[in-house]
């Protein structure tokens, strides 16, 4: 009996670059005089491992000098199309061993909403929420067919024996729940004669296997770069490597580790062992995976043979000795105490450490214009963090350095993607101001058209939309254009999504998807599906709207846009080539297999590098652990595989920010073993600070802020001596530079869209019902609600505010009711007086005649009531001054004294009738109160009137910006005044 031969498994080193390195092995052992590598099959990892690869092939010719090559066969084993990419191997299966087509994945997705739907009941979640956890019970029933467990599994002794005592009662829910729905789901796809994607590839990879031991192929086949431990594919790499011709070549395996080292890695899916995943097992350390793959190659370590090829941007070979010493296991990292300088240092490693982000990324994009001054070195930027990828690109930018982040960007952030994000809140809002600006005035919006007019009509139109919500829909808002005299554009605006807002609180999904598209197109043309973002976003909705048909599914407005953003977070749109031939920017997944000269690993912070662990919201960790699965720390095994391999570059830099936007960020654990190795004594040797400073020294910060002096415009006696309404005077005193602000530059404040409702709104309103009120128009209640409804208002809006707003003029009309000998004579009339030549002008909210003949003087106040101590300063002259105006001037022919002034509040009081309203006056009205005493009060009001007016009226005295810092003011001006700059600063 002749001994099986030994499988032919490689593994190249970090520092050797395994794709240069791959190439340099693969031709001359296999390139043939006239065929080249034609007759070679690479099994390959990804479609980027494919690119990585060609491109890697092009430098060896290039390297050698060779004319010409033909490139082996790339097959890529993540392929739902691998039967067919795999060729003439799956010829003689016959028509009768096909293997059945793959479910759509959107398509499941769909019918896996609908099944949870059915299986929970009245208890199952609603809209996206339901198709959230849809989404999750896919990824759930692909993590458990790639390692080929049925359902049945699920309910194995082993499984049940952690109902007892060690699973809480919502995981034992979850876990029949999902049982089930997978259950249906896959009596559903044997009806439909259909399988998964993930099982469909087993079934791919053990036919494969099958024919390759059946009848051997007389080509070469070469697995490479392959990591995954799915069983199936385990078992296919396995027989690849057993072939005459056949090979698996294995990124980074660590063949210097010791063999208890090894073994201290856990049993990592020995068939052998208790436990296929043990509980204390070291599914972090990046050789996991690969161990986990061995075993169930049925590979043992010490059968890996060394790659003796390197590639053309290898590093120092001690450096696969560090790397492998920087992630070892708990126990054996012991031994860092014992390893001399000369085994610790890390040559070619550099260390940088940024305040925040946007330093970080100033950095990098220094060092990628550093390295491009050398011919030929190439130089790649690694990170997971796309916002710091997206920030490197801008820098370079100062250079004019083009470069693509190849991982690309989320389909939901891209400017088409936007279009129809904002179409669909938009639906859910009821034209709410915030997203219908938005999607009015954003880029692709009316850009093969007349923009600048469309923008023109767009600007005058919010002008008048800002403040408080509208009614939902678009018909409250025409007299908004109305007024701001742009009907003819409102009317297209109104053509173009009047069919979408028109579609109610619900619809069907595909409904939903052929009202967002038309209403895009209206809006944008055919220019929304232009670019390969729009081309993105075409294929998406095509491929959603298709399956939705086919599984109707009603969908609230309210959830689309959450829908919608979670769905298109998956698409990444990726740019078109042309960057900088020399500069690359990779996620960690298209990073894998490439090499450059200079590696940039940034972003290493924990969270980002490595990403944070989350738990399977439907199968409970030990469930996976008796099932043989991964955890969720697997995924940091990986992600420390990338770094490693990343280790292994010529040139590397290390960088992290010591703050992110959520505040003091922590070092990542990778990056803490670095520095942990290095040692005090080496850490320094390692950091790179001179290109921190560079980068700081690209736009310095002042050492210190140049002084900004408080504002003291001094404008000519022709601005200063205009009319002066009572509201502008009012404050003159107090902040001097507010009244040259608002009455002499004639500012005033924007209110924000879809702004609360403020006291100046709240003001307005309950001056007008007042009005009414006393013109006899009506009650009250009827004349609020006719108020609020010709405003417009915001249904939610008016239910919040209307009670509030009745209980205060319901105490306005108690209070006048409780004092039978006083009566409103006038009321919101306008009035004026001539003082020292100047128009002095205002309206008087309300003059009432006492029971003895004279006459009081009212101010309403939705807002603070100036107290007895800001008047007599004053500080707030309004009530005096309309007292003034009432005496040398009229209120619609009304002239006399006042010998009463009050403030009628109508907040909030605890001690109204009805809960609201209250009375103050700045007099003295008793021997208890403080105040001004009556007779004095409107000679003082004058003589502050006269000194106002010698100061800054028909005086030169600057308006100083808050010139007495103790009084009230408003904030309006802070800004324009530059408060923060000089405030504190003035001595």
């Amino acid at each position: 009996m002749t001994e099986a031969p030994a499988p032919r498994v490689y593994s190249i080193a970090a520092h050797r670059g395994f794709a240069d390195a791959l190439v340099a092995g693969l031709v001359p052992r296999y390139a043939e005089e006239q065929f080249g590598l034609a007759r070679l099959t690479l099994l390959l990892p990804s479609a980027r491992a494919a690119r990585t690869l060609s491109e890697a092939f092009v430098r060896h010719a290039g390297e050698t000098g060779t004319s010409g090559l033909l490139m082996p066969r790339m097959v890529l084993v993540g392929d739902l199309d691998l039967d067919e990419a795999m060729g003439p191997l799956f010829d003689s299966l016959g028509a009768g061993a096909a293997i059945p087509p793959a479910a759509d994945p959107t398509r499941r997705w769909l019918r896996l909403a609908a099944l949870i739907a059915q299986v929970q009941g009245d208890q199952a979640p609603k809209g996206s929420a339901l198709l959230r956890l849809a989404r999750e019970t896919g990824r759930a029933m692909d993590r458990l067919l790639v390692e080929e467990i049925s359902p049945q599994d699920l309910l194995a002794p082993r499984v049940l024996a952690l109902f007892d005592d060690k699973l809480a009662a919502h995981w034992q829910d979850n876990l029949r729940e999902f049982a089930k729905v997978q259950q249906y789901w896959l009596a559903e796809l044997d009806a439909r004669g259909e399988r998964d994607a993930a099982a469909r590839r087993n079934m791919l990879f053990r036919a494969a296997a099958r024919r390759m031991r059946e009848n051997p192929p007389a080509t070469p086949y070469v697995a490479a770069g392959v990591t995954s431990a799915a069983p199936a594919l385990a078992r296919l790499l396995r027989t690849v490597a057993n072939l005459p011709n056949g090979a698996v070549v294995l990124p980074d395996l660590d063949l210097s580790m010791t063999a208890e080292v090894w073994d201290e890695l856990g049993s990592a899916g020995d068939p052998s062992a208790e436990s296929p995943i043990g509980k204390d097992d070291a599914v972090t350390h990046p050789q996991y995976h690969l161990k986990l793959l061995l075993n169930r190659m049925g590979v043992a370590r010490a059968e890996v043979q060394p790659w003796h090829r390197a590639g053309l941007a290898k590093g120092p070979p001690e450096r696969s000795h560090a790397i492998s010493s920087l992630f070892l296991p708990p126990e054996a990292s012991k031994a860092w105490a014992r390893l001399p300088a000369t085994r610790r240092r890390m040559a070619g490693v550099r260390l940088v450490e940024a305040a925040n982000p946007e330093e970080e990324a100033q950095a990098i994009a220094l060092l990628v214009r550093q390295a491009l001054d050398v011919p030929e070195k190439r130089v790649a930027v690694v990170t997971p963090d796309r916002g710091l990828a997206s920030r490197v690109v801008q820098h370079l930018g100062r250079w004019n350095i083009k470069a693509d982040d190849s991982a690309g960007r989320p389909l939901s952030q891209t400017p088409a993607g936007r279009v129809l994000l904002l179409l669909a809140e938009l639906a859910a809002e009821h034209a709410a101001p915030v997203p219908l600006v938005a999607l009015l005035q954003h880029p692709l919006v009316e850009a093969e058209g007349d923009r600048n007019g469309w923008l023109r009509a767009l600007r005058r139109f919010e002008l008048l939309l800002r403040g408080p919500r509208k009614a939902p829909g678009l018909g409250p808002l025409r007299p908004l254009a109305e007024k701001a005299q742009v009907l003819d554009w409102w009317a297209q605006v109104e053509a173009r999504l009047g069919p979408l807002l028109d579609a109610g609180d619900s619809a069907e999904l595909a409904t939903w998807l052929d009202l967002l598209s038309t209403a895009g197109e209206a809006l944008c043309g055919l220019g929304l599906w232009a670019k390969e973002d729009g081309r993105a976003l075409s294929a998406f909705v095509e491929d959603l709207r298709l399956h939705a048909r086919e599984v109707p599914l009603a969908l609230p407005a309210d959830d689309l846009h959450a829908v919608l953003r979670e769905a298109m977070d998956l698409v990444a749109v990726r740019p078109p080539y042309g960057g900088h031939s020399r500069v690359a920017i990779y996620g960690l997944l298209e990073a894998r297999m490439t090499r450059a000269e200079l590696v940039i690993c940034a972003g290493l912070n924990e969270g980002t590098w490595p990403p944070r662990g989350t738990t399977d919201p439907l199968l409970a960790p030990g469930v996976l652990r008796a099932l043989g699965v991964p955890g969720a720390d697997f995924r940091i095994s990986l992600a420390a595989h990338d770094l490693a391999g990343m280790l292994g570059a010529p040139e590397v830099v290390l960088t992290r920010a010591r703050r992110d936007s959520g505040g003091p960020a922590i070092a990542s654990r990778f990056l803490l073993r670095v520095r942990a190795l290095l040692g005090g004594d080496l850490v320094a040797a390692h950091e790179d600070e001179q290109v921190i400073k560079l980068a700081q020294a690209l736009e310095p910060a002042p050492l210190e802020l140049p002084f900004y002096p408080r504002p003291q415009p001094r404008p000519s006696a022709d601005l200063r001596g205009k009319p002066i309404s009572v509201t502008a005077l009012d404050r003159l005193r107090s902040d001097p530079y507010q009244y040259y602000a608002s009455a002499i530059l004639a500012l005033r404040e924007l209110r924000g869209l879809d702004a609360e409702p403020d006291p100046a709104w709240q003001g307005d309103l309950a001056h007008a019902i007042l009005r009414d009120w006393h013109d006899g128009k009506g009650d009250l209640p009827t004349l609020a609600a006719r108020h609020l409804q010709a405003m417009s208002a915001h249904p939610l809006m008016r239910a919040l505010w209307r009670p509030r707003l009745l209980k205060a003029l319901e105490w306005v009309e108690l209070e006048l009711a409780g004092q039978p000998g006083r009566t409103p004579v006038k009321w919101e009339k306008k009035g004026e007086m001539q003082l020292r030549g100047i128009t002095v002008h205002g309206r008087a909210d309300r003059i009432d005649r006492l029971p003895d003949g004279t006459l009081a003087v009212v101010d309403y106040k939705t807002g603070h009531a100036p107290s007895k101590k800001e008047v007599a300063a004053g500080y707030a002259l309004q009530l005096g001054t309309i007292g003034l105006i009432l005496r040398h001037g009229a209120f619609d022919g009304l002239t006399g004294d006042a010998q009463l002034f009050e403030y009628w509040k109508l907040g909030k009081d605890k001690d109204s009738e009805t809960g609201f309203g209250s009375v103050s006056s700045p007099l003295k009205l008793s021997e208890r109160q403080k105040g001004i005493l009556p007779e004095d009060f409107l000679p003082e009001t004058e003589r502050f009137l006269h000194e106002a007016f010698d100061r800054w009226i028909l005086g030169d005295e600057p308006f100083t910006a808050r010139l007495n810092p103790d009084a009230k003011v408003y904030t309006t001006f802070d800004q324009l005044m530059r408060l923060g700059e000089w405030q504190g600063r003035e001595g």
